[in-house]
């Protein structure tokens, strides 16, 4: 089978034996969960419950703020004891509905779901909509808005993003090992919204397993196909998987949809399949706990809300201490300097090393070796878009495709010369972006 892939890119370190051995273990919160009421990209959630309030596991404790927003469910049952602003990974204060877990975890009785096949597009993307599914990526992006595009005769391919480029993380690995039935079950479910449409589950070479059991899961599936994929990071960037298994070119401009595609990871595919197959919200999601630091890395299932100093208690707690503790993988995470934050619908990693790197690096010249160019995956000058942001020179960074970049991160991990590229080039982006919202 012949291996797909896209210009550019990088082959790192990948850290994924430390975890990817580790078959999923479910966990039960211990302290009070908190549950941000912005967890998506869009207007955040609408509280519907009050200080004082007995709510159970499964009950709606946030309906959605607008057309592109998500409801959010209680994980477990207890009692609401504040609706107040709590610190999240970004190290921003959010909204927060805060419930004290009673440790008794009285589930809802969830509604009779009627047969895929006896469904109306309608009525699965109001499913959807109703179980809060969001993209678990990192994203964000309600899943519902996602899969309601404004011709969706048109499209051609939904795409199963398996391929988990990113180092350390093997989450997704975990799920397409333990539970590939649900993995199909939820691409099944989206080919339904779309009668012309092919679904392909697109995997990494790296994970010869999953590719065969995929294929033996789907060998009677005539609308449904797996691809094999070059193991090579941002193989799983949304551009780059697209490009990669269709040859179809999307810019920052258009959406997947423009080019007759629809993406989804297999987090976000699974919670398809639990809230249109089986009634039930987005409550759970995989977490890997992992890095030199961790005394057992793992993957972890955790229901949304929990604290992440109960992830690393699950782990085993520090074998060393961390100097650097990201929330992500190392590419595209972000570092994080408090634990006392809440596990949300977005949380894939959480990566503790017991060496910064980065920091300890000291940038030089650049020394005009074109490595930046090489490897970057939209085809940019990384090194004369970082001259540009760091000299706020704004009409030239946007004239010289700046606005296209992916923040992958490549450029910065293969300049000899140490630059912060992905850095400059990303405040810059949130520069033009701020602007052009206004």
């Amino acid at each position: 089978m012949a291996k797909l892939t896209f210009h550019g890119g990088i082959h790192t370190y990948d850290g994924k034996d430390l975890s990817k051995d580790k078959p999923i273990r479910s966990v039960l919160p211990k302290g009070d969960l908190v549950y941000p009421l912005s967890q998506h990209i869009g207007a955040p959630a609408k509280p519907i419950v009050e200080k004082g309030d007995h709510v159970l596991t499964g009950q709606k404790i946030a309906e959605a703020g607008g057309f592109v927003s998500a409801p959010i469910y209680a994980t477990v049952s207890g009692t609401v004891k504040a609706i107040e602003p709590h610190r999240i990974v970004t190290g921003d204060s959010v909204m927060s509905i805060v419930v004290e877990n009673d440790g008794l975890y009285e589930e809802v009785e969830y509604p009779e779901v009627k047969p895929l096949e006896e469904m109306t597009r309608e009525e699965i993307i109001e499913r959807i909509r109703e179980a809060g599914v969001v993209g678990m990526g990192g994203a964000g992006f309600p899943t519902h808005v996602k899969l309601s595009p404004k011709e969706p005769e048109k499209i051609d391919y939904v795409i199963v993003n398996c391929a988990e480029c990113e180092p350390y993380l093997t989450s997704d690995y975990r799920r397409m090992v333990e539970e590939p039935e649900k993995l199909v079950g939820g691409l099944k479910v989206s080919l339904q919204l779309f009668e012309n449409a092919r679904g392909i589950l697109a995997v990494e070479d790296n994970k010869p397993d999953c590719i065969e059991i995929l294929k033996k899961l789907t060998k009677d599936e005539p609308r449904i196909s797996v691809k094999a994929l070059r193991t090579k990071y941002p193989q799983g960037a949304e551009r780059q998987i697209i490009y990669a298994v269709t040859g179809r070119a999307i810019n920052s401009s258009m959406l997947p949809a423009d080019a007759g595609c629809v993406v989804n990871n297999v987090d976000t595919v699974v919670a398809i399949y639990h809230a249109v197959c089986e009634g039930r919200p987005l409550m759970y999601r995989i977490v890997t706990v992992t890095g030199d630091a961790v005394a057992d890395p793992c993957n972890i299932k955790v229901r949304i809300g929990t604290n992440y100093h109960e992830l690393i208690a699950e782990a085993g707690g520090f074998q060393k201490e961390p100097v650097k503790i990201v929330s992500g993988g190392p590419m595209m995470g972000f570092g994080i300097f408090d634990l006392d934050v809440p596990t949300t619908k977005t949380a894939s990693a959480l990566l503790c090393l017991t060496q910064d790197d980065v920091s300890r690096m000291e940038p030089g010249p650049c020394i005009n070796c074109g490595r930046c160019v090489e490897a970057c995956p939209s085809r940019l000058v990384p090194s004369m878009l970082a001259d540009y942001a760091e000299h706020y020179e704004e009409e030239a960074f946007v004239a010289h495709e700046g606005m296209e970049c992916v923040e992958c991160g490549c450029c910065s991990y293969v300049c000899p010369a140490k630059r912060p590229l992905t850095q400059s080039i990303k405040s810059m982006r949130k520069i033009q972006l701020a602007k052009r919202k206004k």
